[in-house]
């Protein structure tokens, strides 16, 4: 977020929490890109707080995490001290989560295979009675598309690497597409930012994101080491999912209103990750 929205989201999940009736002292920002976490001390509270043109995503993330609360999956859950719903406060949308600090910079790879196939567990649970609607992969894929496809949406991408990442995501969308059979609810980002080593064990945060699709594009998330240990994974469409990652991530990169800190940075991340990806496929 720029400075003034920061300034202003912080100020919305202080308020949120306090008039909440939990203590709040002082806040630290955790992660900030198009919405940021904050750290509610000494209550001990994850704020998540989004813009409100967003507020559908918040509650769709609060959810999720509603009907995961008693199916075991391994997550970092809503605050139990109030109310499991979306807050609106000046603009922005506001969750309230319980704070883990992490205990270790990272999970061990047999670890973090082990904490996704719980949490794949869970969702077949959630998601067998639940009814809950959630996006395909290929619709994120499309949406990724898009912002690709569009020069008035992605202006400053170049020629060679429009085609690139054209033919990556419209070439592995057909292939997910082929191959439905499979499919089930899914994390949808579980990247090492999104799986903390805590008191607790490994927890995944960040719900917003689930999908349906096949686990290996969860898989293709985690480091490289932790997809052998995942019991029945196919490897080979881990590697391809792994490239539609990085394509994804490289076109949100390019959108001419993308808000993350250090795009220029990111943009060459992204795409020399998606040619080292397509190199192992």
């Amino acid at each position: 977020m720029e400075p003034a929205e920061l300034h202003r989201a912080v100020e919305a999940g202080r308020a949120t929490a306090a008039r909440l009736g939990l203590p709040v002292d002082d806040v630290i920002v955790v992660h900030d890109s198009d919405r940021v976490a904050l750290r509610l001390v000494p209550c001990e509270v994850l704020a998540r707080v989004a813009p409100a043109r967003l507020a559908a995503e918040s509650a769709f993330e609060v959810e999720v995490a509603r009907r995961l609360a008693d199916t075991g999956a391994p997550v970092a859950g809503l605050d139990p001290r109030v109310e499991a719903r979306v807050h609106r406060r000046d603009g922005f949308a506001v969750s309230l989560w319980t704070y883990h600090p992490p205990v270790a910079p990272e999970v061990a790879p047999a670890a973090y295979a082990d904490a996704l196939h719980r949490h794949h567990t869970a969702l077949r649970r959630a998601g067998a009675s639940s009814g809950l609607e959630t996006p395909h992969v290929t619709d994120r894929v499309a949406a990724a598309l898009r912002e690709v496809e569009d020069r008035d949406r992605s202006p400053e991408l170049p020629v060679a690497e429009r085609r690139l990442l054209a033919g990556t995501l419209g070439g592995l969308a057909a292939l997910l597409d082929a191959r439905r059979g499979g499919d089930q609810l899914l994390h949808g980002e579980p990247h090492p930012g999104n799986l903390l080593a805590t008191s607790c064990g490994p927890l995944l945060v960040d719900l917003a994101t689930c999908c349906r699709g096949p686990v290996e594009f969860d898989l293709a998330h985690a480091p490289e080491a932790a997809a052998p240990y995942y019991p029945g994974a196919d490897q080979a469409l881990v590697r391809r999912c792994r490239a539609l990652n990085w394509a994804m991530f490289s076109a949100w990169r390019w959108r001419r209103d993308d808000g993350m800190p250090d795009r220029d940075l990111r943009r060459a991340e992204g795409l020399g990750r998606l040619r080292a990806a397509l190199d192992g496929c």
